[in-house]
């Protein structure tokens, strides 16, 4: 039975929560075409769960030509990876990283100040590392754990605490060190509360385990990064006019014909598709009413101006309802419509990028870092930089891979007036 005191935090959760989306602002892009972006983090980041959304959503919803490789390590600490970075990392010339890193630096434990202080000291060197070689850094904070599913080292609400600690520890770094920062805790604990209120305490986001999420707490932890980066959320936006036959469609998207209400378009960019039981964590179509990915990220929006005075809007297989006075103001089909026309090409792209990043992590664990180890003892052999480019060649293959299954979709909406 959960207990007044824990009801009243979950209450205080989702009061916090919508506070986060009314305060929500889109800052500048921080990504550019011809970035390498690489995504570094410990057995979180090796999941390839929200390491394969961020890459999901710069190939499709908001395409950049920006080269996306995954540096995860289970286990890692920051340490482990300050000491592999050079060659592991930094010899694919990252232009810009984001690192996720904490939840094995507090060692499972009660925060202390030895433990503020080597966490923070690490992971400034890291960011100055990156500095030195040139990239850009976007400095994560560590995640959370589970109320209920979290079993290792002390209660979970003191180890959120410690990672909270730190959380603070890696935002005064980034401030430090003119680097941008994104809070990864904060977000997941207050989804946390909020889902549990709805779906019930066995309803877990930091994972079956308390801190290796499932895909839903991965899309939060995408979401975090992703505002960090700076991105808009402009999906596009489709106007029609019935009364005058007429339609426009922005960047991304055009349109094909328009035979009444029937619109057809062709789209570039697509919205971020989520599948799955709502109910299951291994599944991103349940969470995302508890935080404002679509809001934030996702919007294509749809507006709708014609005689009547309510309209029926069929997408795909989905079919709702709206006011002319809705309709005008604009809806968002990405939220409302799921599935979706996209889901089916979203899925294909989206496995080939499970492809591309499960090759960087069986041969960065395995073989370049082999070789990075190798080095001190074998000196600066060709023969060396030979096999990390072969590497870095077939990561390329599998990129190409990737963009040639992202094609154009083509779609129809229908628009009919509801009669009393």
């Amino acid at each position: 039975m959960m207990t007044k005191r824990r009801l009243i935090s979950l209450l205080a959760s989702c009061i916090a929560l919508s506070g986060l989306t009314a305060t929500v602002t889109h800052g500048q892009a921080l990504l550019k075409d011809g970035d390498v972006l690489a995504l570094c983090g410990d057995s979180i980041t090796e999941q390839k769960q929200y390491t394969v959304f961020i890459e999901d959503y710069l190939r499709m919803c908001q395409p950049l030509k920006v080269d996306v490789m995954q540096f995860g390590w289970g286990g890692e600490s920051s340490s482990g990876f300050l000491n592999r970075m050079k060659w592991d990392v930094l010899w694919f010339k990252p232009t810009i990283a984001t690192t996720c890193y904490g939840m094995n630096d507090g060692g499972y434990k009660p925060i202390d100040d030895a433990t503020r202080q080597k966490y923070r000291d690490l992971t400034a060197e890291i960011v100055k590392a990156f500095q030195s070689a040139g990239a850009r850094v976007v400095v994560g904070s560590p995640g959370a754990v589970d109320p209920n599913t979290f079993r290792r080292g002390p209660e979970a609400e003191v180890y959120n605490h410690t990672l909270a600690a730190l959380r603070d520890e890696a935002r005064a770094v980034a401030a430090s060190n003119e680097s941008t920062f994104a809070d990864v805790h904060e977000p997941l604990r207050q989804v946390t509360d909020a889902a549990k209120l709805k779906y019930g305490p066995g309803y877990h986001v930091c994972g079956p385990d308390g801190y290796h999420p499932a895909a839903n707490g991965h899309l939060v932890m995408a979401y975090a990064f992703l505002k960090a980066l700076g991105m808009n959320g402009e999906i596009g936006t489709i106007n029609v006019d019935l009364s005058a036959g007429t339609s426009t469609a922005s960047e991304g998207h055009s349109i094909a014909k328009m035979e009444g209400g029937s619109v057809t378009i062709e789209s570039t960019r697509y919205p971020f598709c989520f599948t799955g039981d709502p109910k299951s964590p291994n599944a991103t179509s349940g969470i995302i009413e508890f935080f404002p990915f679509n809001q934030d990220l996702n919007r294509l929006v749809l507006r709708v101006t014609g005689p009547a005075q309510n309209y029926k809007i069929t997408w795909g297989t989905t079919v709702r309802e709206y006011s002319i006075e809705q309709l005008k103001g604009g809806i968002n089909l990405a939220a409302d419509f799921i599935p979706n026309p996209f889901n089916d090409r979203f899925v294909e792209v989206e496995k080939k990028i499970r492809e591309k990043q499960g090759f960087e992590t069986k041969y960065g664990k395995g073989l370049v870092h082999a070789i990075g180890d190798a080095r001190p003892q074998l000196g600066d052999d060709p023969a060396l930089d030979a096999v990390m480019q072969s590497v870095r060649t077939r990561h390329t293959e599998f990129t190409r891979a990737v963009t040639e299954v992202v094609q154009p979709v083509t779609h129809t909406l229908v628009i009919e007036p509801v009669t009393p």
